[in-house]
């Protein structure tokens, strides 16, 4: 097949006009360039690798190589990329961010945040070791609402989609070292629901990520894993293995050729999956569908503090994987097809009590394409970024204020509204620290 000198005329001019629309845009036009965009993908036979769900990407600058093959020229148009829902270029964050601003949170450590969007603003919620729950408003930077309730630290807090969803209420969840799991109405003030099964602290809980957020998950210091139903206030069932307290747990992200309601009845989790780490130094995963541990991964040589799931979303670099943090002063990705260790990242000088996978993407000249950033909180008073696929060097490093920080216990990203996008690179990191402030860098 040849291609004329007229047809090749034509789609330079259609692509130059399609360069000038893009980087032109306003907010208002990005529906439309999502549905442009698509349509170069199919034109141009763009390929990209590991970024999957090209049709969600919006382009942020636009070059043109044109090379010759057997004398066929060709225009290639070489996209730079950002993702407008889920991923952001990394260079932007490390050379525009800055401590933005800063809550004076608690009185204790803050032990987890976690953050909601309702009645149009957006707001974070946190525990912490002075046995407090608080909500604040990330517009005005108030304090708008604190539960008490708990006589012991707390550990854990999430926003609950299922209360929202169902009945319109905007209600968060906490576990505590007072070995309860309690759910508050922030509207109303008020204690909803009191799961009280464990028979010492609940370190940490998790909600589905199916079906509503209708279960939860919770580790306990009791050695044991329970799931929990919360429409029903009832204990689905109990996973045992660990010998040694439980630090930390999540569900296995959502999955997109799975049934439409996600419903696991009263036992059987269509194929999902929790992860649980303990101070016996394992990560383990359990069946949900047939209540078993299903995989055993052993690396770590002390007690594991944190454990998250890579999303589907970002393909080959972290679908399927396992991300941990110890008090091993390591950071460990794990591939759960294989049931083995694949990166160990070496830097961090005392406990990694926190790590979660970024939306960041990089440029790594080593495997010729972009990979994905994950990144580690300590209690050595820093927050450190990493490329997924090599474990060689510290791509970035957020320290702590040594007078009042105290080391990190938490980390949350957070994507801005639009309004809110336009010193940065459109995602600002939220992160508790042990001398209960909550700090927000972007």
């Amino acid at each position: 097949m040849t291609t004329s000198y007229n047809e090749k005329q034509s789609l330079t001019q259609q692509t130059l006009i399609f360069t000038y629309f893009v980087v032109n845009q306003s907010e208002e036009e990005e529906e439309d360039v999502q549905l442009i965009v698509q349509h170069w993908v199919r034109t141009l036979n763009i390929k990209l690798g590991w970024i999957h769900d090209f049709d969600k990407l919006i382009v942020n600058y636009v070059m043109f190589i044109c090379f010759s093959l057997n004398d066929i020229y060709i225009n290639i148009c070489y996209l730079y990329l950002i993702q407008a829902t889920t991923f952001f270029i990394f260079d932007t964050f490390c050379s525009l961010s800055k401590l933005l601003k800063t809550f004076n949170a608690h009185k204790d450590c803050v032990n987890s945040i976690d953050y909601s969007i309702f009645n149009g603003g957006q707001f974070i919620c946190s525990g912490s070791g002075d046995k407090t729950v608080n909500v604040w408003d990330v517009e005005t930077n108030e304090k708008i609402q604190s539960f008490n309730g708990h006589s012991g630290y707390v550990y854990w807090v999430k926003f609950s989609p299922y209360h929202y969803h169902n009945n319109r209420q905007n209600v968060i969840c906490s576990s505590s070292h007072d070995k309860t799991i309690r759910f508050w109405d922030i509207k109303d003030n008020q204690q909803l629901q009191i799961f009280n099964e464990h028979t010492d602290g609940v370190s940490s809980i998790e909600l589905s990520s199916f079906n509503n957020s209708r279960y939860l998950c919770s580790g306990s210091a009791d050695k044991t894993i329970r799931l929990w139903d919360i429409e029903i206030s009832k204990s689905l069932h109990v996973f045992n293995g660990h010998t040694d307290d439980i630090w930390c747990v999540d569900f296995s992200p959502l999955q997109s050729n799975s049934n439409k309601d996600n419903s696991i009845g009263v036992i059987g989790g269509n194929g999902y999956t929790i992860c649980s780490g303990s101070s016996d130094n394992t990560i383990r995963i359990w069946d949900i569908e047939t209540t078993e541990q299903s995989i055993l991964l052993k690396g770590h040589d002390e007690t594991v503090m944190s454990v998250k799931y890579g999303s589907n979303e970002l393909g080959s670099n972290g679908a399927n994987t396992i991300l941990s943090g110890s008090v091993d002063k390591s950071v460990r990705l794990w591939d759960i097809r294989s049931s083995q260790q694949v990166q160990k990242f070496i830097g961090h000088k005392y406990f990694v009590y926190a790590v979660e996978y970024s939306s960041f993407i990089i440029n790594n000249s080593e495997i010729g394409y972009n990979s994905n950033v994950i990144c580690s909180g300590s209690l050595d008073n820093t927050i450190r970024f990493w490329d997924i696929r090599s474990n060689k060097n510290v791509l970035y490093m957020i320290k702590g204020n040594d007078k009042e920080d105290y080391g990190i216990y938490c980390l949350k990203f957070l994507g801005l509204k639009k309004k809110e996008k336009n010193n940065n690179s459109g995602l600002n990191l939220y992160y508790g620290s042990g001398g209960g402030f909550i700090h927000i860098w972007g």
